[in-house]
């Protein structure tokens, strides 16, 4: 048990993403029984949606989970904080956006707060305002990432340099190789999302599982840099679709359209990708097989340990 597993109250210093609009509560629950966090990522999802999630999670599990907020995606944000504290939801994450304003107001009611950064001065502002912990994530990971495009090791020593409580490293990480590597620079733990879409409990298409087990190293793409919203998705037909959109020229407004959580729901649910896109890690080019959540989650003990003791040795 370290500083982070301790403060979340769990067995693993393993975090799930937020999913968006995809979330489910088979993944959460499993993440959770198998000893991580797992993570109801609210995307645009109004509340009753939200709620019906809350409570077939718990209905699986009776270990802690998170709700994910992207401050600056849902309208729904105050409804899903209420919700929250309706149902004694122990931890919520924030990202996209600013959660200054809401740290109060949770941790009035004991909720521990995660704050998604992507910069030394997100970090240290997160800290400042009393969340509890960190996630400095680099422009691997899938999905909406920072324009600053920072990668995750070069991040990470960063942010732990300058804050105090907790830092959990996001993007690129997959195995226990990666888990060993971030608690190696100072990490307290791992926060993967492509990682669990490709197990058996997560409910999506088996076409967006084989597109990411079947990836090599340049399996993904950046979308979103000519509008300043960059996104690293699968390298799909619709993925290509958009670059030429961006490159012949096109506004924000239109191109958040097209990218809306719509389309991610045709790719990664539909199994879609002519006419919806799949979000995905660069750590997709490691993965190369399907198991369950708790297969995963014991081999990635296993095998950061080995590695950490290897590199002792070798030292």
């Amino acid at each position: 048990m370290n500083n982070l597993t301790s403060l979340l109250g769990i067995k693993y210093p393993v975090i799930q993403g937020g999913m968006g609009n995809i979330s489910n509560a088979i993944l959460t629950a499993a993440v959770s029984e198998a000893g991580g966090l797992g993570t109801i990522g609210t995307g645009t999802m109004g509340p009753n949606k939200v709620e019906e999630i809350i409570q077939e999670t718990k209905k699986r599990t009776n270990k802690p989970f998170a709700i994910n907020i992207a401050l600056s995606v849902s309208p729904y944000v105050k409804e899903i904080l209420s919700l929250v504290i309706k149902y004694s939801i122990p931890i919520v994450s924030l990202s996209a956006g600013n959660p200054v304003p809401y740290v109060p107001k949770l941790h009035e009611h004991g909720v521990k707060i995660i704050s998604v950064s992507a910069s030394v001065r997100q970090a240290k502002k997160a800290e400042s305002a009393g969340v509890d912990v960190i996630v400095a994530e680099g422009y691997e990971a899938a999905g909406i990432n920072s324009s600053l495009e920072i990668t995750t090791l070069a991040l990470i020593p960063q942010i732990i340099r300058e804050v105090h409580i907790p830092v959990v490293a996001a993007g690129g990480i997959g195995d226990g190789k990666g888990l060993a590597a971030m608690l190696a620079l100072g990490a307290s733990g791992v926060q993967m999302g492509t990682r669990f879409i490709a197990t058996k409990e997560a409910p999506f298409h088996q076409e967006y599982k084989k597109k990411i087990v079947g990836a090599t190293d340049h399996d993904t793409v950046i979308i979103g840099r000519a509008v300043g919203k960059i996104r690293r998705v699968m390298d799909t037909e619709y993925a290509q679709k958009l670059l030429q959109i961006e490159k012949k020229g096109t506004n924000q407004e239109h191109f958040n359209a097209l990218t809306s959580e719509e389309f991610h729901i045709i790719g990664a649910l539909n199994g879609n990708g002519m006419d919806g896109f799949m979000n995905g890690g660069q750590i997709s080019g490691l993965i190369q097989d399907i198991p369950t959540v708790h297969e995963l989650m014991e081999r990635m003990m296993d095998e950061a340990k080995h590695q950490l003791s290897t590199a002792i040795k070798i030292l």
